[in-house]
């Protein structure tokens, strides 16, 4: 079975679904503020497309010292993401009700960061 891992920086947390990789950088991890607008967002994929959707790459080069092949490599965690993502299990696992995470679809790995 392939995992998700967790790329924030000290973690490295494994997951048999994104669902429960994105709940648990919501839950587990500090917020992000954004560089470029100040906005809070949680850390990990959602700072990612947070960066990426709302702001140029333009923006995203200048305010994080980033790269054309670092800006890829966030689209394709973005798209890797996108593509597993069942937003209703999401829903339930940030949610106080329990979720059965064994029925979430198990994904390829992939690292966000």
């Amino acid at each position: 079975m392939s995992a998700w891992e967790c790329a924030i920086v000290g973690c490295g947390s494994t997951f048999g679904s994104v669902e429960a990789l994105l709940a648990h950088q919501v839950a587990d991890h500090d917020a992000h503020e954004c560089e470029i607008c100040g906005e809070t967002v949680p850390e990990g994929f959602f700072a990612i497309k947070h960066g990426l959707r709302e702001h140029t790459r333009a923006e995203y080069v200048r305010f994080y010292d980033g790269d054309a092949e670092a800006i890829r490599e966030r689209e394709r965690v973005l798209d890797d993401v996108a593509e597993e993502l069942d937003p209703s299990v999401l829903e339930d696992l940030l949610s106080d009700e329990p979720v059965d995470v064994g029925e979430a679809t198990d994904a390829a790995h992939a690292t966000t960061s």
